[in-house]
């Protein structure tokens, strides 16, 4: 968990190049947790491929107000 602690930061304070960056983007509202770093990577790089409507549900099915959910990872 601590990683993804270490990106949010990262995306936050645009030290990352990127989708985050380029457009400004702050607030996490999306993560799934994975025992194994693989399966992690496996699941990210698939869906960024997908269409914005699919991300857009996936979100909206676990966090339907877009909250930030920083603070429920590094509490």
């Amino acid at each position: 968990m601590s990683d993804l602690i270490r990106r949010v930061y990262e995306h936050r304070e645009g030290l990352r190049k990127g989708f985050s960056k380029q457009y400004g983007l702050k607030r996490l509202v999306y993560f799934e947790r994975h025992d194994d770093i693989r399966d992690a990577i496996q699941r990210e790089t698939r869906i960024k491929k997908w269409p914005r409507a699919w991300k857009v549900r996936l979100i909206h099915a676990s966090n339907p107000n877009w909250d930030d959910l920083f603070d429920t990872i590094a509490a």
